[in-house]
């Protein structure tokens, strides 16, 4: 028997104290950022909205700023870029391009297609909501945090031995900021609040209610048109509450409630008839007469029932316990998996708040932008940046959340159609790499970035993913026409390829990547593989879905034919996948764009499996391009490692990802948003996108369970990832071999299953006939293989096991 001295006991009961205490820091903690200081800039503010308003918390003590956004307010007015002398110019370049006279017609293109007009207007913020409380400006027990499972921001502080609070919600019921203030003692709520805007505004006081009336900016040649109003309006609980221009006075009050909304007048991109001021009353009317609880607890009951679909669980350490800027600056050398665990979630989270049916597609910036003119306008960049706003979508179970894509690809098919017509002298629709609110269609930036035709591909292929999760004919047969339309245009413009008659895009780039380097780079090209794959895609889901839809047949047929004749992937000289038509890939490239490894991820058209070259080959070119990058092309990076079975590596990225910010690097800025830099929000999103890669892929005809694993998550769970098929998985591991597995079947059908393990003997002997109605059957093993590539750098495909059974809809199967 050991015995303790007194000491002994003392220290170990101290010791057991602290650990509790760690503990119970982490799992309180553990949906929620929280900092020990107010935000020093926008990039430590931290971000709440409903899809419609956006607001950023700054949580200084003496002079609170909710920085504010809506979703429609842009600059600029109704509008398009068509280039109408265009036609001919296109000509000159295909002929110069099929000649390989590339600097020719690169400087053709520089100098006769580039933007016309303007090139898109800038997304804008509202204004600024500010809560001054004098005399708050010495304070202790300061806390500053946001809960995402309840999208809730929150700041509290000791004054003069009062201790404060402030809480934060955009009403996703009721479309209101929400600002409640407290203290636990009474008649110690003394503040003022009021409005600001550096956009052209008027401020007027009535019926107890400040109304900020502005209008956006006037912007390259078109006149400011949006016009919008912001109102607030106060209730205390004891004390007063006085309203004028200058603001809303808040005396000695036991608690206070801020209600503010924004409305504008724009219906859609060529309809601004609305009446802000009365939809803008409308929605204060009805919110204000409800009380804050009343009001949060609709609000959480919407947001949870997004939010609450997927849970993760990477397990925890001490770090968990540490403020999220601390976390941030010691992830790299920490075993700090809940940190991981924690921005997969944020990125579900900033969806839902920045994409919510009816709403605007979530932009560069989501629905978070401080400027007048933010980066890169904050339009649609759709060369990769608003797709990858969407990656997480269907995979975390947020499937409504596409509505606004969905409808934004709706409206560029219809203005896109007079941009295929005019530019290109082709059927359908079709435009370049930038869009805006008002779905403009032209070339934007210029012709060595924006000359890029395919973006129509791209995003037909989000109709066809959301068909692939959801089986919904009725969708896919609303969206066919679309799909179709960018299918015919292709069909009128692909071009014969003079050294082996294959159809190519002509004139195109690969985007924003130069194959020609210098001061004059060339760009423009013929045959690029992304383009090759994109229309290889389209094609091939439009003879999916006139199969599935039983209809078309035969403008089906027709592009099966044209399928054939489109460019194959190929292996270059150093055994990398090639970007262009010809070999001219350098290995001291390291550009943030990876466009040609499009058919790896998003797209599905190198499985390690079937296409042991083309997945060495894209393995290598991942190599040759490095790791480290802008934020956003680290997330890509990170799907295209778990793409490729290495855990480790997708894991590596995650780390380079969630790192501060360095001058020329990407990384994460404090309050977890991405840096490109600056904030660019795909890259959240493409990095709960890899996270749930890593952890379920369903892209290659089977359910794929635990295909990326990093060595460091040995233990973990997940509840609701969704696979292709209208299957949900959830799963437990430990020591990367999973202990849980139920399969839930929304639609029904055969489910497909691969992992990297042997299930038990009781399902193998069911599936070798013991039982006479056997649920699994074993239709393969998949031994280990190496494939060895042109640069000696090989590539091993784990042993796997691949079941099949049959469900029906609404069942749960419980597997492991």
């Amino acid at each position: 028997m050991i015995k303790f001295s007194k000491k002994q006991i003392l220290l170990l009961g101290i010791t057991v104290a602290f650990s509790s205490l760690a503990q119970g820091q982490t799992a309180n903690n553990r949906n929620k950022l929280w900092y020990t200081q107010p935000a020093a800039n926008w990039n430590q503010a931290l971000p709440i909205g409903n899809g419609r308003i956006g607001g950023m918390i700054f949580g200084n003590s003496a002079m609170e700023r909710v920085q504010l956004n809506e979703a429609t307010i842009w600059g600029g007015g109704p509008n398009n870029t068509i280039d109408s002398a265009a036609r001919p110019h296109i000509k000159e370049v295909r002929e110069l391009l099929a000649q390989k006279k590339y600097a020719e017609a690169q400087t053709a293109a520089n100098k006769y297609l580039g933007p016309k007009g303007n090139s898109g207007m800038p997304y804008q913020l509202a204004g600024n909501l500010y809560i001054n409380f004098p005399g708050h400006d010495d304070v202790t027990n300061y806390r500053r945090d946001l809960d995402i499972s309840t999208a809730t921001a929150t700041v509290s502080y000791t004054s003069k031995g009062v201790h404060y609070k402030r809480e934060f919600f955009t009403s996703f019921a009721g479309n209101v900021l929400m600002v409640r203030l407290s203290a636990d003692k009474p008649g110690m709520i003394n503040c003022v609040a009021k409005l600001q805007s550096p956009l052209t505004v008027q401020i007027i006081s009535r019926q107890g209610t400040v109304i900020l009336s502005g209008k956006g900016s006037d912007h390259e040649n078109q006149k400011g048109k949006i016009r919008f109003d912001v109102l607030a309006k106060a209730k205390s609980d004891g004390g007063t509450v006085k309203t004028d221009t200058a603001g809303i006075a808040i005396s000695n009050a036991n608690s206070a409630v801020i209600y503010l909304s924004i409305a504008t007048n724009f219906v859609n991109y060529h309809d601004i008839s609305a009446d802000p001021l009365s939809r803008v009353m409308n929605i204060m009317n009805k919110a204000y007469p409800r009380g804050f609880d009343e009001l949060h607890r609709g609000h959480v009951r919407v947001f949870q029932s997004y939010f609450n679909r997927v849970k993760l669980n990477l397990g925890s350490t001490d770090a968990a316990a540490q403020p999220t800027d601390e976390r941030i600056r010691n992830f790299a050398g920490n075993d700090d998996a809940q940190l991981a665990e924690l921005y997969f979630q944020f990125g579900r989270y900033l969806l839902i708040c920045s994409s919510q049916p009816g709403s605007q597609a979530a932009n560069l910036q989501g629905i978070w932008n401080g400027e007048l003119k933010g980066p890169w306008d904050s339009k649609y960049t759709i060369n990769i940046n608003t797709e990858m706003n969407y990656w997480p979508s269907e995979t975390t179970q947020l499937p409504e959340l596409n509505g606004p894509l969905f409808d934004l690809i709706s409206d560029v098919a219809v203005t896109g159609k007079g941009e295929a017509k005019v530019m290109y002298g082709a059927r359908g629709w079709m435009l370049h790499h930038n869009t805006d609110i008002w779905r403009i269609t032209g070339v934007v930036d210029g012709a060595f970035w924006g000359l890029w035709p395919t973006a129509n591909a791209w995003l037909c292929q989000h109709i066809w993913e959301h068909y692939l999760f959801t089986g919904d004919k009725a969708f896919l047969a609303k969206y066919y026409p679309v799909m179709k339309g960018a299918a015919q245009y292709f069909i009128d413009v692909l071009q014969k390829d003079p050294d082996h008659n294959w159809l190519v895009v002509s004139p195109s780039v690969s985007p924003e990547h130069e194959y020609i380097p210098g001061k004059d780079g060339v760009s423009v090209s013929a045959g690029t593989t992304m383009d090759n794959q994109l229309v290889y895609g389209l094609f091939t889901n439009i003879m999916h879905a006139a199969k599935d839809l039983k209809m078309d047949k035969s403008f089906a047929d027709s592009v099966a034919a044209l399928r054939t004749k489109l460019p194959p992937m190929q292996v270059g000289k150093y055994g990398q996948l090639q970007e262009w038509l010809d070999d001219l890939d350098r290995t001291d490239d390291n550009h943030r764009h990876v466009s040609h490894l499009y058919g790896l991820f998003p797209g599905n058209q190198i499985s390690p499996f079937r296409d042991p070259e083309l997945f060495s080959a894209a393995k290598n070119s991942l190599l040759y391009r490095g790791d480290v990058s802008t934020g956003w092309s680290m997330a890509w990076k990170i799907n295209l490692w778990a793409h490729l079975l290495d855990g480790n590596h997708a894991y590596k990225l995650i780390k380079d990802q969630i790192k501060p910010v360095t001058s020329g690097s990407g990384g994460t800025y404090p309050n977890f948003f991405d840096a490109h830099p600056p904030f660019q929000i795909d890259g959240n999103f493409g990095c709960t996108s890899g996270i749930a890669e890593m952890l379920v892929q369903s892209y290659d005809g089977s359910i794929q369970l635990l295909p990326a694993i990093p060595d460091d998550w040995k233990k973990g769970s997940v509840v609701g990832l969704a696979a292709r098929g209208g299957f949900t998985v959830d799963m437990d591991w430990a020591d990367h071999r999973i202990t849980r597995l139920v399969i839930h079947s929304r639609i029904g059908g055969n489910c497909r299953v691969r992992t990297s393990q042997q299930l038990s003997n009781s399902i193998l002997k069911k599936a070798s006939g013991q039982n006479s109605n056997p649920l699994y059957r074993v239709i393969d093993i998949q031994k280990p293989i190496i494939h060895q590539n042109e640069k000696d750098l090989s590539v091993k495909l784990p042993e796997s096991w691949l079941y099949d059974f049959d469900t029906q809809p609404g069942k749960t199967y419980r597997i492991i």
